[in-house]
């Protein structure tokens, strides 16, 4: 089984409006050619016609079995209007998580101003996924997106589960510490590379989640993401089974660990919402 826990339904060619069911099309589309069965749909922090509002993706994939939503918030725009609406998603289990941008938005995660958006994933038991490290965008700052910072929140809100994406990369090894350190913080290995493994840099980094694995213990920790559409389904999970895990260890990233932490039922080798 497979849950891809960080896809997007953007438009990241920029010369073209795409519509949300057209990029979700595609999405579906490449989760069957590789046999993924649940996908975990990360909205923007910014809202534009090449990046669809919360309540859109919900409305698109409400009725889809195999498609989830996490509700991106703008540190710098979000209202309380905003709050009351994806708490009310929430409540009625249409959203599975909240997602911020540190590093595409000037602000670090430990700022007092998130404490209400904290705390309203502390009420719904859901958690929130931090962008980590490097920045598609070459106008983001990445000194914000620092995976350390993320300590800070770990701490002062123990009862918060937290998600650090991209492995905080190219940070890897602050990040293993933060994950080993923190009972309540997890990792995704999504976004990677841009496109498709080169076979170089694809042992680079298999070497690098190696000596994650290593430093942090059984990966309880780590949950299996791509990035998609930025990176290819399948190139990724070429990569996660060329680590060489026992099966044990792989079933818990490629599925098992996202179940849990996003509060997926399973039967039957299948998500049932």
């Amino acid at each position: 089984m497979i849950i891809d826990c960080h896809t997007h339904l953007n438009n990241y060619h920029e010369d073209r409006v795409r519509s949300i069911t057209d990029c979700l099309d595609n999405l579906q589309e490449e989760m069957s050619a590789n046999s993924v069965d649940y996908a975990l749909v990360l909205s923007s922090y910014k809202i534009t016609p090449h990046r669809p509002a919360t309540k859109d993706v919900v409305e698109a994939t409400r009725d889809l079995d195999n498609v989830a939503v996490v509700a991106g918030i703008s540190y710098l725009h979000y209202k309380e209007r905003d709050l009351r609406e994806i708490a009310d998603f929430l409540a009625n289990g249409l959203v599975k998580g909240l997602k911020l941008y540190p590093g595409y938005e000037p602000f670090y995660p430990h700022d007092r101003r998130l404490q209400v958006i904290y705390d309203l994933a502390i009420e719904f038991d859901v958690p929130v996924m931090i962008h980590s490290g490097d920045t598609y965008s070459p106008t983001g700052r990445v000194r914000y997106s620092h995976p350390l910072h993320i300590d800070d929140v770990a701490v002062d809100f123990p009862d918060l589960k937290l998600v650090i994406c991209h492995v905080g990369n190219p940070w890897i090894r602050d990040c293993m510490e933060v994950v080993y350190k923190n009972e309540n913080a997890h990792a995704d290995i999504s976004g990677l590379v841009l496109g498709d493994f080169e076979d170089r840099f694809e042992q680079f980094m298999l070497q690098e989640i190696r000596e994650m694995i290593l430093y942090a213990g059984e990966p309880k920790y780590l949950l299996y993401g791509t990035d998609w559409p930025i990176c290819g389904m399948k190139s990724y999970l070429k990569f996660i089974r060329g680590l060489g895990l026992p099966e044990k260890s792989l079933e818990l990233i490629l599925w098992q660990n996202a179940a849990r932490l996003f509060k997926l039922q399973v039967q039957d080798g299948k998500v049932v919402n």
